[in-house]
């Protein structure tokens, strides 16, 4: 009974963390990568020209956003992660309780 509730516990501790890994995502994706694309959307479409124009798109574009692309996909790495460790947690228990019901039961002819 302890172990259910303790396994119940834990897994809505894990959903939380994944809703959170989730909404973390989702401001990175909008609030880093879109403004950073429509930034330079806006300098390619002619809004800054020159060689400051240039190097400000050589920079968002080649140091930026791969940036930002790599805390996504960080983000994406653990999130996948900890759903593979908790479908690993289920499975274990299980199996235990599977082992338990039958075996012990069995040997001691607790019902």
């Amino acid at each position: 009974m302890l172990g259910k509730l303790l396994m119940r516990f834990a897994r809505k501790i894990v959903d939380g963390i994944l809703s959170q890994l989730t909404q973390q995502l989702n401001i990175v994706q909008e609030l880093a990568m879109a403004p950073m694309r429509l930034m330079i959307q806006q300098v390619t479409g002619g809004i800054w020209r020159g060689n400051g124009a240039n190097a400000f798109v050589q920079e968002v574009s080649s140091l930026m956003i791969p940036g930002v692309g790599k805390v996504a996909q960080t983000i994406t790495g653990l999130s996948t992660n900890l759903k593979f460790a908790q479908s690993v947690i289920d499975r274990a228990d299980e199996e235990v309780n599977k082992l338990v019901k039958s075996k012990i039961t069995d040997t001691f002819k607790f019902f």
